[in-house]
Formats: C-alpha cells, structure tokens, sequence
C-alpha cells in the first residue's frame, strides 16, 4: 500500500492517493481541487474510485475535472451529503451525474486491498471515515490535536462526539490521515487529543 498526501485547493486540503502496489490501481479522496496537479501525481496509476469524506466544496472541489479525465473512475459519496447540504458548500450535485453512494459497513475492494466505510457524522451528517488497512482516512471528523467543527448545516456536536468515540475504541492504532492539518496517529491522539479524551470519557 502506498499512500501520497497533497494540499489542495483554496485552503489547503488533504488530497490523498491510495495505492495498491501490485496491480497499480488507485483511489483518490478528498479531491479539494487542482485537479491537474493530481493527475499529475498519479504517475501512470490507474485510477478506480474517487472517494468523498463528505461533501463541502474544500473536499470536492476537483471531483468534477477528475471524474471527466478519469471516466473509468466510480465517485462514491454518503447519501446524506449529496441531497441534503447546503448548496453553498457543496456545489457537487450541479457538477457531476453518476455519483454512487456508500454508507456504514461497505467495503470498496482495491486490488488486493479493501477500503472499508464508516459512517461518522457530526461536521456533516454524511461524513465517513475510510479504513484501509492500518490507515484512517478521517476528512474532518478528526483532526490531530483537534477535531472538525460543528456550526455548519448538517453539523451536531452530539452525533461529533459519538463518531470521535468510535474511533477512538477502535482496535489497536492506527495512522491518521485527516482532511487538514498534519497527520497523527490513533494512540497519540487518545492520550493528547482532548476532544477524544472528553468523547471517550463519555462527556459532551
């Protein structure tokens, strides 16, 4: 598995390209936009999802470009993000057609890999966590040292701490690959990370 991060887009978003190293296939998550600079980077690898964490315009942004270069490539997001946020942040359903939709307990395979989906909502309430392996692929649901903010439509503080609970009572650690920010791990995250802590502690 190999796993490449760009910044992306007008602030700066966690672009990722997951690779499966013997057969070349590809997913690219959270494409912010720049969409020329990560085909680019994609160095021959062919790509078969795009993958959306959630649905604000930071995280989209190139979903559209890409998946007109790339008409191979299936684009996957929550049901909940496609129909129900705020047009002003996520511009995605006057852009592209033919979006398929995951939710909790799919599992995408890539060659020899298999892309696992969590629903965690909480900064949107179609935000998703994508397990692959030993890496959490989290958007803006966990941020190291932080976590992703609730004041935007579809955002509840409640639903937040449920999902920052769940992964932190995941098995074992983990490498963190949050949508801004530098990555972390999950155990450095359970003992610094006070919003974890507090969800874990069953607070609010």
């Amino acid at each position: 598995m190999n796993i490449q991060s760009m910044p992306v887009g007008p602030i700066g978003t966690n672009c990722y390209i997951l690779e499966e190293e013997s057969s070349r296939l590809s997913a690219v998550i959270d494409p912010g936009g720049e969409a020329h600079c990560i085909l680019s980077a994609l160095n021959g690898a062919e790509v078969r999802y795009i993958l959306l964490t959630h649905g604000h315009y930071d995280h989209t942004g190139a979903a559209a470009a890409l998946a007109a270069a790339l008409p191979q490539a299936e684009v996957y997001i929550h049901e909940a993000d496609y129909r129900d946020v705020d047009p002003g942040l996520f511009p995605l359903r006057t852009e592209l057609a033919g979006v398929r939709f995951y939710g909790e307990g799919d599992h995408l395979p890539l060659g020899a890999l298999d892309i696992q989906v969590l629903h965690t909502p909480g900064h949107s309430e179609g935000s998703v966590t994508l397990q692959c392996g030993g890496a959490l692929f989290c958007g803006d649901t966990l941020f190291a040292g932080s976590c992703g903010r609730t004041d935007f439509p579809g955002g509840d503080t409640a639903k937040m701490m449920a999902s920052l609970r769940r992964l932190g009572q995941l098995e074992g650690d983990c490498q963190l690959l949050p949508g801004h920010m530098e990555p972390s791990t999950l155990d450095r995250e359970r003992r610094g990370n006070p919003y974890l802590r507090q969800a874990m502690s069953g607070g609010f």
